[in-house]
């Protein structure tokens, strides 16, 4: 991680397309929350699930379908949304696509 710091990096070369695969990138750590790029294949995805803090997600490439609470949304190449924390949310690619996922963990 320390390699990136201080230097403009192309967002979208920092995790790369895997047949068949999720792939995921850490580029924060800290204890107060991280930074994670994303790159999933076509058909794959990540189960319902929650996270007891706010999480938001910005589409780099490509287009996701995420549901929050039941409700499907399209997220697009330049959007973002914020997946509500303790609410029941999942991920999929129809297409290929990659994201960054922020999470902040606080309660405030």
């Amino acid at each position: 991680m320390d390699n990136l710091k201080g230097k403009a990096i192309n967002i979208s070369g920092l995790a790369e397309y895997q047949e068949g695969s999720v792939v995921s990138r850490e580029i924060i750590r800290k204890e107060v929350g991280t930074v994670t790029i994303f790159a999933f294949d076509k058909g794959q995805g990540l189960s319902e699930h929650s996270a007891p803090f706010d999480a938001m997600v910005q589409i780099v490439d490509g287009e996701a379908e995420i549901t929050i609470s039941g409700n499907l949304n399209i997220v697009k190449e330049g959007e973002l949304i914020i997946m509500p924390a303790n609410e029941p949310h999942a991920l999929a690619a129809v297409k290929p696509f990659k994201m960054i996922l922020t999470m902040i963990r606080s309660e405030n």
